[in-house]
């Protein structure tokens, strides 16, 4: 977004707080010497209604350079795509960001964003962000940011809590980057906790935490990265899905990674989980968008269709 926007946006509120740091800055990991490293606090709040077959975007409250401008439908009227946009272009130490959605009963919502989120060094102080997606009866959300790249000396928490009502069904996708490998940067120093929760009409089905350290043995462990710098993982909850269904998943998956990185495939009911590590989160993107594909019709009743955001 253009700066004199995001003025404009701070001019026209009450607190001067609401943009504390008006993008284009000098790069978030270099600040100027003898200034001090401003922290910035964004939140944003969306809401989804079904009306009368078309899901619409009824709620949209933003807190600092944290938006969705307008509301999308490349698939139909019935499911509505919102754009995350986060002006920075990236997470420096002490920024915080809040997302919270809403989707009502029946309504069919798409979350992603335009681009990689990048985490900066840390430069002595905690980044965060929490979000809480809410599913109604029979709804439907997919949420599919773009990588997340994260750089040599964060420190980061990240809390991801799914609730899901009676027949609702959820796609979630997120690939993490570990260090900026194509610069020639590796995750050495820093730490990274995150923690994701999806609870399915008020039962607990899903849980995992992570708690990662640069450069500690946990990243060469069989067990966490086995010495790879890619993770990505898609989770979905809704209809059970065949054996022959997961057995071409399995398979098709397979031929993309050609034996590089380590792919798996499981079903919980009501809960599929794949997961891929590697080293290249352009094969990461094609293995998820793949299995996304494949799950889809299944799962939500819908045709393969790749955001046009994931293709710009």
């Amino acid at each position: 977004m253009h700066p004199t926007i995001l003025a404009d946006l701070a001019a026209k509120r009450d607190s001067a707080a609401v943009v504390r740091r008006i993008y284009p800055v000098q790069h978030p990991s270099n600040p100027a010497p003898g200034l001090p490293q401003a922290c910035l606090e964004a939140r944003l709040s969306l809401a989804f209604a079904e009306d009368g077959g078309t899901t619409r975007l009824v709620g949209r409250d933003h807190f600092g350079p944290l938006l969705v401008q307008k509301p999308f439908y490349p698939d139909g009227r019935d499911l509505c795509q919102a754009v995350i946009i986060h002006p920075p272009a990236g997470v420096v130490g002490g920024d915080k960001l809040d997302i919270a959605v809403k989707v009502g009963a029946a309504a069919k919502a798409q979350i992603t964003t335009p681009g990689a989120a990048k985490w900066y060094k840390a430069n002595g102080h905690v980044s965060r962000q929490n979000i809480k997606l809410e599913v109604g009866a029979g709804g439907v959300l997919e949420w599919v940011p773009q990588e997340t790249i994260f750089f040599d000396d964060v420190n980061v928490v990240l809390d991801h809590q799914v609730m899901l009502e009676k027949n609702a069904s959820y796609i979630g996708c997120e690939i993490l980057c570990f260090g900026r490998t194509a610069s020639g940067e590796s995750f050495t120093k820093g730490q990274i906790k995150q923690h994701i929760g999806i609870r399915h009409d008020g039962k607990l089905i899903w849980f995992e935490q992570l708690r990662l350290s640069g450069g500690s043995a946990a990243m060469k462990s069989p067990l966490v990265l086995a010495g790879n710098t890619v993770c990505s993982t898609l989770i979905a909850v809704g209809k059970a899905v065949s054996p022959t269904i997961l057995d071409t998943v399995r398979k098709e998956a397979g031929a993309i990674a050609n034996g590089a990185g380590h792919l798996g495939i499981s079903q919980l009911k009501p809960v599929v989980v794949a997961r891929y590590q590697g080293n290249s989160s352009e094969t990461a993107r094609r293995i998820m968008l793949h299995i996304w594909g494949l799950l889809r019709p299944q799962m939500l009743g819908r045709e393969a269709m790749v955001p046009r955001m994931w293709n710009t």
